[in-house]
């Protein structure tokens, strides 16, 4: 068996013991060349399978490829692929993000999962989350400017207000009338329409809370409300969310097709992107200009590894052949065409993440710098 997830860093990371899997692949969406997909993947799995032979040969390789398998087989699962995945094993545990941005093929069989490249997805300074809303359900997407994917979410989570806010129905309340005659009449006042706007907003705090506690606090990312557009005075009126964004999509989130809800949301979502990536530039120019900050990749591996370093900047999809010797913070170039050639800003990526220093990946035209990083000191 195998997990779909959307959280990072996963627990399997840390917890897991290798030898560790990584597969990363670029998709077609389903719908166009749906096969090609699955042959691709059962191709890389074929490398794998080599890779893990020839650097573990006492690895019970059949347990640890099994989950593998059983993706390659799952017509469920190819039928639901945008832009690409990133699969990882390790001690009989398999993990699968389904990612909304393109990735480069890859396949790694290493002591410590690959997962530079899914660093640079999830720091990418272009995601956002959508809450699409009814006065019944909740569903909850995250995106970038390429595609979006709905979020998973655990199976004991309440979705509808039904579950929510509990099924049990009120009666109105009435008052009775006596007339001469001994005759009763019964007039309806609370209502089954105030009731039911009760129940709304109960479901609507409800909502806001679980995405608040659970997605928004942890992820960080701007929240982007779908729904009809008496819905949103409501929910902004009960939100405590600092990430909602005050600018939403008045849609019915089911009556979207996915390319054109990108785009809605992208139209909000690039001001804000825009600012956060001029910021970012500018601070690393003021410390460049300051001495505080460098494009060099070596003074930036140095500082790195001095815990010098307060904040990166890591040019989306570029690669420098090589590798960065962690305990020294040496940057050894490799030839392109090496087999094990590395990749420089991969380390870079990965040794940031694990030090926890702020790391923002940008596409090449937003760069300060054409070396793939730049770097503020502290």
């Amino acid at each position: 068996m195998y997990e779909r997830t959307n959280h990072f860093p996963h627990s399997l990371f840390q917890e897991a013991k290798p030898p560790f899997l990584s597969l990363y692949q670029p998709t077609e969406r389903a719908g166009r060349e749906k096969q090609s997909n699955e042959v691709v993947f059962r191709n890389m799995l074929k490398a794998l399978e080599g890779a893990l032979e020839e650097r573990y040969p006492h690895v019970k390789a059949d347990r640890l490829l099994k989950p593998l398998h059983d993706i390659a087989s799952d017509r469920t699962f190819w039928r639901q692929v945008t832009e690409g995945i990133a699969v990882f094993a390790a001690d009989e545990r398999c993990i699968v993000y389904q990612l909304a941005r393109p990735v480069k093929a890859i396949t790694a069989v290493s002591e410590r999962p690959f997962i530079s490249p899914l660093i640079r997805v999830f720091q990418s300074a272009d995601k956002y989350q959508l809450l699409g809303l009814t006065k019944n359900t909740f569903r909850l997407f995250e995106g970038n400017r390429y595609g979006i994917n709905e979020v998973e979410l655990p199976d004991d989570i309440a979705t509808t207000k039904e579950e929510a806010v509990g099924a049990e129905k009120k009666e109105a309340h009435v008052d009775q009338v006596t007339y001469s005659g001994g005759n009763a009449a019964y007039f309806g006042q609370g209502g089954r329409k105030d009731e039911m706007d009760k129940e709304t907003e109960k479901f609507f705090r409800y909502v806001d809370r679980y995405v608040t506690e659970h997605h928004s606090n942890i992820s960080k990312l701007p929240l982007i409300l779908v729904a009809v557009k008496e819905h949103h005075g409501l929910f902004h009126k009960v939100s405590s969310n600092t990430f909602l964004m005050k600018s939403g999509i008045k849609r019915d989130v089911s009556s979207v097709e996915m390319d054109e809800l990108t785009k809605l949301a992208w139209q909000r979502i690039e001001p804000v992107y825009l600012e956060k990536t001029k910021k970012a530039v500018d601070a690393f120019e003021s410390a460049r200009a300051n001495g505080k900050g460098s494009s060099r990749l070596e003074e930036i591996a140095l500082a790195l590894t001095e815990n010098r370093l307060a904040h990166l900047l890591i040019e989306d999809g570029k690669n420098v052949p090589g590798h960065i010797e962690e305990t020294t913070g040496e940057v050894i170039g490799a030839k392109p065409e090496e087999r094990q050639a590395g990749d420089i800003l991969g380390d870079l990526t990965e040794l940031a993440f694990r030090r926890n220093v702020p790391l923002v990946v940008l596409p090449q035209e937003r760069m300060p710098a054409d070396t793939g990083a730049a770097a503020v000191f502290r």
